[in-house]
Protein backbone atom coordinates (compact mmCIF):
# COMPACT_ATOMS: atom_id res chain seq x y z
CA UNK A 1 0.00 0.00 0.00
CA UNK A 2 0.94 3.57 -0.64
CA UNK A 3 -0.65 7.15 0.08
CA UNK A 4 -1.07 9.22 -2.59
CA UNK A 5 -1.66 13.14 -2.46
CA UNK A 6 -3.11 15.50 -5.64
CA UNK A 7 -2.81 19.16 -5.52
CA UNK A 8 -5.91 20.77 -7.27
CA UNK A 9 -4.62 24.34 -7.49
CA UNK A 10 -6.01 27.50 -9.05
CA UNK A 11 -2.84 29.12 -11.34
CA UNK A 12 -1.61 32.71 -10.64
CA UNK A 13 -1.36 33.59 -14.51
CA UNK A 14 2.01 34.70 -15.58
CA UNK A 15 3.33 33.99 -12.09
CA UNK A 16 5.71 31.07 -12.18
CA UNK A 17 7.54 32.75 -8.79
CA UNK A 18 3.92 32.60 -6.65
CA UNK A 19 3.06 29.65 -8.25
CA UNK A 20 6.16 27.75 -7.06
CA UNK A 21 6.06 29.26 -3.79
CA UNK A 22 2.28 28.40 -3.42
CA UNK A 23 3.14 24.95 -4.27
CA UNK A 24 6.16 24.12 -2.00
CA UNK A 25 3.28 25.40 0.87
CA UNK A 26 1.12 22.47 -0.50
CA UNK A 27 3.47 19.82 -0.58
CA UNK A 28 4.24 20.44 3.23
CA UNK A 29 0.75 20.70 3.86
CA UNK A 30 0.13 17.57 2.21
CA UNK A 31 2.87 15.52 4.39
CA UNK A 32 2.30 17.27 7.65
CA UNK A 33 -0.18 14.84 8.78
CA UNK A 34 1.24 11.90 7.12
CA UNK A 35 3.46 9.73 4.93
CA UNK A 36 2.85 10.45 1.55
CA UNK A 37 4.72 8.09 -1.26
CA UNK A 38 3.39 10.61 -4.47
CA UNK A 39 2.50 13.90 -5.17
CA UNK A 40 0.91 14.96 -8.03
CA UNK A 41 0.66 18.29 -9.59
CA UNK A 42 -1.62 19.87 -12.37
CA UNK A 43 -0.68 20.58 -16.12
CA UNK A 44 0.64 24.32 -16.12
CA UNK A 45 0.36 25.15 -12.55
CA UNK A 46 3.27 27.19 -12.32
CA UNK A 47 1.59 29.01 -15.62
CA UNK A 48 -1.56 28.78 -16.16
CA UNK A 49 -2.85 28.10 -19.19
CA UNK A 50 -4.74 30.82 -21.35
CA UNK A 51 -1.49 32.86 -22.34
CA UNK A 52 0.13 33.44 -25.56
CA UNK A 53 3.59 31.36 -27.57
CA UNK A 54 5.34 34.50 -26.37
CA UNK A 55 4.50 34.53 -23.01
CA UNK A 56 5.32 30.54 -22.50
CA UNK A 57 8.95 31.44 -24.55
CA UNK A 58 9.51 33.76 -21.66
CA UNK A 59 8.71 31.51 -19.01
CA UNK A 60 9.74 28.15 -20.52
CA UNK A 61 12.25 26.48 -18.42
CA UNK A 62 15.05 23.51 -18.89
CA UNK A 63 14.76 19.96 -17.20
CA UNK A 64 17.38 21.49 -15.22
CA UNK A 65 15.53 25.19 -14.75
CA UNK A 66 14.42 26.40 -11.69
CA UNK A 67 11.28 24.74 -11.35
CA UNK A 68 12.48 21.16 -11.34
CA UNK A 69 15.79 21.85 -9.85
CA UNK A 70 13.29 23.32 -6.86
CA UNK A 71 10.55 20.60 -6.51
CA UNK A 72 13.85 17.80 -7.17
CA UNK A 73 15.11 19.61 -3.56
CA UNK A 74 11.66 19.42 -1.72
CA UNK A 75 11.09 16.07 -3.06
CA UNK A 76 14.62 14.84 -0.97
CA UNK A 77 13.40 16.74 1.73
CA UNK A 78 9.76 15.62 2.42
CA UNK A 79 11.33 11.84 1.20
CA UNK A 80 8.43 11.91 -1.34
CA UNK A 81 8.17 11.01 -5.44
CA UNK A 82 6.63 13.86 -7.23
CA UNK A 83 4.78 14.40 -10.42
CA UNK A 84 6.20 18.02 -11.30
CA UNK A 85 4.35 19.31 -14.57
CA UNK A 86 6.33 22.29 -16.38
CA UNK A 87 6.56 24.00 -19.70
CA UNK A 88 9.68 22.94 -21.36
CA UNK A 89 12.03 25.13 -23.04
CA UNK A 90 14.68 23.44 -25.35
CA UNK A 91 17.88 25.78 -26.88
CA UNK A 92 16.12 25.70 -30.18
CA UNK A 93 13.19 27.70 -28.46
CA UNK A 94 11.09 24.57 -29.59
CA UNK A 95 8.23 24.15 -26.52
CA UNK A 96 6.32 21.12 -24.67
CA UNK A 97 4.21 20.37 -21.96
CA UNK A 98 6.30 18.22 -19.73
CA UNK A 99 6.29 16.82 -16.80
CA UNK A 100 9.30 15.42 -14.78
CA UNK A 101 9.51 12.38 -12.56
CA UNK A 102 11.10 12.74 -9.34
CA UNK A 103 11.71 10.17 -6.74
CA UNK A 104 11.42 10.41 -3.57
CA UNK A 105 15.43 11.38 -3.20
CA UNK A 106 15.01 14.29 -5.40
CA UNK A 107 16.99 12.00 -8.93
CA UNK A 108 15.19 12.94 -11.70
CA UNK A 109 14.13 9.60 -13.23
CA UNK A 110 12.95 10.87 -16.46
CA UNK A 111 10.61 13.81 -18.40
CA UNK A 112 7.55 13.24 -20.47
CA UNK A 113 6.30 15.37 -23.42
CA UNK A 114 2.71 15.37 -24.17
CA UNK A 115 2.17 13.58 -27.21
CA UNK A 116 -1.12 14.66 -28.27
CA UNK A 117 -2.13 18.78 -28.75
CA UNK A 118 -5.39 19.87 -28.17
CA UNK A 119 -6.80 23.07 -29.83
CA UNK A 120 -4.94 26.07 -29.72
CA UNK A 121 -1.87 24.27 -28.21
CA UNK A 122 -1.01 22.82 -31.83
CA UNK A 123 -0.02 26.49 -32.56
CA UNK A 124 2.40 27.08 -29.42
CA UNK A 125 3.90 23.65 -28.91
CA UNK A 126 5.07 20.86 -30.30
CA UNK A 127 4.09 17.12 -29.31
CA UNK A 128 6.75 14.66 -28.05
CA UNK A 129 6.91 11.48 -29.48
CA UNK A 130 4.33 8.60 -29.18
CA UNK A 131 6.31 7.35 -25.87
CA UNK A 132 4.28 5.83 -22.55
CA UNK A 133 7.34 4.70 -20.40
CA UNK A 134 6.52 3.43 -16.75
CA UNK A 135 8.52 4.41 -14.30
CA UNK A 136 9.52 1.69 -11.17
CA UNK A 137 9.41 4.05 -8.20
CA UNK A 138 9.04 4.34 -4.49
CA UNK A 139 5.45 4.41 -4.78
CA UNK A 140 5.05 2.32 -7.63
CA UNK A 141 5.13 1.52 -11.47
CA UNK A 142 3.50 5.01 -12.80
CA UNK A 143 2.67 6.09 -16.25
CA UNK A 144 1.59 9.33 -17.33
CA UNK A 145 -1.22 10.86 -19.56
CA UNK A 146 -1.45 14.83 -19.27
CA UNK A 147 -4.77 16.07 -20.09
CA UNK A 148 -6.10 15.46 -23.88
CA UNK A 149 -3.89 12.03 -24.14
CA UNK A 150 -6.51 10.52 -21.63
CA UNK A 151 -9.32 10.38 -24.24
CA UNK A 152 -7.28 7.80 -26.20
CA UNK A 153 -8.18 4.01 -25.22
CA UNK A 154 -4.75 3.55 -27.10
CA UNK A 155 -2.69 6.01 -24.59
CA UNK A 156 -3.46 4.24 -21.55
CA UNK A 157 -3.88 0.76 -22.98
CA UNK A 158 -0.17 0.64 -24.15
CA UNK A 159 0.77 1.77 -20.34
CA UNK A 160 -1.11 -0.96 -19.03
CA UNK A 161 0.57 -3.41 -21.32
CA UNK A 162 3.84 -2.16 -20.26
CA UNK A 163 2.84 -2.98 -16.83
CA UNK A 164 1.56 0.24 -14.99
CA UNK A 165 -0.10 -0.14 -11.69
CA UNK A 166 -0.92 3.74 -11.81
CA UNK A 167 -1.89 5.89 -14.60
CA UNK A 168 -1.74 10.01 -13.40
CA UNK A 169 -3.03 12.74 -15.66
CA UNK A 170 -2.05 15.92 -14.85
CA UNK A 171 -4.70 18.36 -16.48
CA UNK A 172 -6.34 21.86 -17.65
CA UNK A 173 -9.64 20.05 -18.15
CA UNK A 174 -12.40 22.65 -19.11
CA UNK A 175 -15.72 23.41 -17.68
CA UNK A 176 -17.43 22.41 -20.93
CA UNK A 177 -15.78 19.22 -20.47
CA UNK A 178 -16.19 18.38 -17.52
CA UNK A 179 -18.69 15.58 -18.46
CA UNK A 180 -15.89 13.68 -20.45
CA UNK A 181 -13.32 14.47 -17.80
CA UNK A 182 -16.21 12.27 -15.39
CA UNK A 183 -16.63 9.48 -18.01
CA UNK A 184 -13.30 8.96 -19.34
CA UNK A 185 -10.98 8.71 -15.90
CA UNK A 186 -13.41 5.52 -15.02
CA UNK A 187 -13.72 4.60 -18.28
CA UNK A 188 -9.46 4.35 -18.89
CA UNK A 189 -9.33 2.55 -15.16
CA UNK A 190 -12.11 -0.20 -15.74
CA UNK A 191 -10.82 -0.99 -19.77
CA UNK A 192 -7.28 -1.43 -17.87
CA UNK A 193 -7.67 -2.46 -14.39
CA UNK A 194 -5.74 0.23 -13.06
CA UNK A 195 -6.06 3.28 -10.64
CA UNK A 196 -5.97 6.42 -12.48
CA UNK A 197 -5.31 9.70 -10.42
CA UNK A 198 -6.26 12.70 -12.10
CA UNK A 199 -5.20 15.99 -10.92
CA UNK A 200 -7.13 18.97 -12.27
CA UNK A 201 -6.24 22.87 -12.11
CA UNK A 202 -9.24 24.63 -10.84
CA UNK A 203 -10.40 28.36 -11.51
CA UNK A 204 -9.89 29.74 -15.24
CA UNK A 205 -12.56 27.96 -16.89
CA UNK A 206 -11.21 24.86 -15.75
CA UNK A 207 -13.82 21.96 -14.17
CA UNK A 208 -11.61 21.00 -10.69
CA UNK A 209 -13.35 17.44 -9.64
CA UNK A 210 -9.57 15.51 -9.42
CA UNK A 211 -10.11 12.54 -8.41
CA UNK A 212 -8.79 8.81 -7.69
CA UNK A 213 -10.47 6.49 -9.32
CA UNK A 214 -10.23 2.13 -8.49
CA UNK A 215 -9.31 -0.42 -10.86
CA UNK A 216 -12.69 -1.33 -11.21
CA UNK A 217 -14.18 2.21 -12.32
CA UNK A 218 -15.48 3.28 -8.74
CA UNK A 219 -14.48 6.87 -7.91
CA UNK A 220 -12.51 6.73 -4.66
CA UNK A 221 -11.76 10.00 -3.68
CA UNK A 222 -12.88 13.49 -5.24
CA UNK A 223 -12.09 17.05 -5.43
CA UNK A 224 -14.75 20.50 -5.44
CA UNK A 225 -15.64 21.69 -8.71
CA UNK A 226 -14.88 25.10 -7.55
CA UNK A 227 -12.08 25.41 -4.83
CA UNK A 228 -8.06 24.42 -4.22
CA UNK A 229 -7.85 21.24 -2.29
CA UNK A 230 -5.19 18.44 -1.40
CA UNK A 231 -6.49 14.73 -1.69
CA UNK A 232 -5.15 12.14 -0.47
CA UNK A 233 -5.77 8.01 -0.60
CA UNK A 234 -4.24 5.00 -0.24
CA UNK A 235 -3.76 2.68 -3.10
CA UNK A 236 -3.46 -1.17 -2.18
CA UNK A 237 -2.04 -2.99 -4.78
CA UNK A 238 -4.13 -5.93 -3.76
CA UNK A 239 -7.18 -4.38 -4.79
CA UNK A 240 -5.36 -3.99 -8.16
CA UNK A 241 -4.46 -7.92 -8.06
CA UNK A 242 -8.01 -8.68 -7.24
CA UNK A 243 -9.55 -6.81 -10.28
CA UNK A 244 -7.59 -8.44 -12.62
CA UNK A 245 -8.64 -11.52 -11.35
CA UNK A 246 -12.37 -10.23 -11.37
CA UNK A 247 -12.16 -8.81 -14.64
CA UNK A 248 -9.59 -10.49 -17.24
CA UNK A 249 -9.36 -7.97 -19.40
CA UNK A 250 -5.19 -7.51 -20.15
CA UNK A 251 -4.83 -10.97 -20.25
CA UNK A 252 -7.49 -12.05 -22.64
CA UNK A 253 -6.13 -8.88 -24.87
CA UNK A 254 -3.04 -10.35 -24.96
CA UNK A 255 -4.51 -14.27 -25.48
CA UNK A 256 -7.37 -13.42 -27.98
CA UNK A 257 -7.18 -9.49 -28.91
CA UNK A 258 -3.66 -8.40 -30.29
CA UNK A 259 -3.39 -8.34 -33.86
CA UNK A 260 0.07 -11.15 -34.10
CA UNK A 261 -0.07 -11.84 -31.13
CA UNK A 262 1.47 -10.64 -27.72
CA UNK A 263 5.06 -10.65 -29.41
CA UNK A 264 3.85 -7.81 -31.36
CA UNK A 265 2.86 -5.64 -29.19
CA UNK A 266 5.29 -2.56 -29.06
CA UNK A 267 5.41 -0.52 -26.71
CA UNK A 268 7.95 2.32 -26.29
CA UNK A 269 10.33 3.19 -23.21
CA UNK A 270 13.02 5.48 -22.45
Amino acid sequence: MFQVAGIQMRPIMNNVEANLKRGINYIYKAVEQQEVDLIVFPEMWTTGYHLSRETFLALGESRYGQTVSTIREEAKKVNTAIICPFIEKTEMDDLYISAAVIDNEGELRGIVRKSVLWGRENNIFKPGNIEYPVFDIKAGKIGILMCYEMEFPETSRLLALEGAEVIVCPSVWSIAASRRWDIQLPARSLDNTVFVFGINTVGNNSCGKSKLVSPLGDILIEASDTEEEIITHIIDKEVLLWAREEVPYLDDFKDKLTPGGINKIKCPVI
